[in-house]
């Protein structure tokens, strides 16, 4: 059963949503699930062999249970769990999930795509709902960087060049990525109003998801 959103909040809810066969203890989503006390690993189950409704409706449940505005934290084939989620709910800016970090998605479509990530193709199109911040390194074998930029700008999220990183995980050696921390950061700045306003005052997260009002840099 779904809880009312409390929407006077200083901390969201993030939900950490990994990819193909789960993120291991050295992975820098288990860091941040180990470091936030207000971070929650969605259980999408079917690690190894995943399917794509599967996934949207564990991902779905967690994001009702949570009670309160959520962020949700992507690696790889969870971004598209969560395009897809966006897509079939229907979400809106009045929904629970604010803001989204997509971190590494991998391409869907091609010759060369395992056939377990390819049950997540197409790619969702429309413009997500909500503020996002697209993260994609320069090269990943899982996908171009020029595939990375087009799934940008079909999600309508703000693209960040974090560099040669590989595909942004446990091989990467970043450990607790602080980079990555610095743009949850800024996202969860740009969604949560400030703690002198009002919650029924008018703020980007509920009525305006503009990506300019993310503020990131070096």
């Amino acid at each position: 059963m779904a809880k009312p959103i409390n929407h006077s909040f200083t901390h969201p809810t993030i939900l950490i949503v990994p990819g193909l066969n789960d993120s291991g203890p050295g992975h820098w989503q288990s860091h941040w699930e180990r470091e936030y006390s207000h971070a929650r690993r969605v259980d999408l189950g079917m690690w190894a062999n995943p399917h794509r409704n599967t996934w949207i409706n564990q991902l779905n449940l967690a994001i009702r249970r949570a009670g309160r505005p959520v962020i949700l934290v992507a690696h790889s084939l969870g971004c598209h769990a969560v395009s897809w989620w966006a897509q079939y709910e229907r979400a809106g800016p009045e929904d629970a999930v604010v803001g989204a970090l997509l971190v590494a998605p991998p391409a869907v479509e091609g010759p060369d795509v395992d056939p377990r990530i390819a049950r997540f193709a197409p790619v969702a199109s429309g413009r997500l709902p909500f503020l996002s911040v697209l993260a994609a390194s320069q090269n990943d074998h899982y996908i171009e960087f020029g595939q990375a930029k087009k799934l940008a700008r079909t999600w309508g999220s703000r693209l960040v060049d974090v560099g040669p990183l590989g595909h942004i995980n446990a091989d990467s050696g970043i450990a607790d990525w602080p980079y990555g921390k610095y743009l949850l950061d800024r996202l969860i700045a740009a969604v949560v109003p400030p703690a002198h306003e009002s919650p029924n005052s008018t703020h980007p997260r509920r009525d305006h998801y503009d990506q300019t009002t993310l503020v990131i840099g070096r």
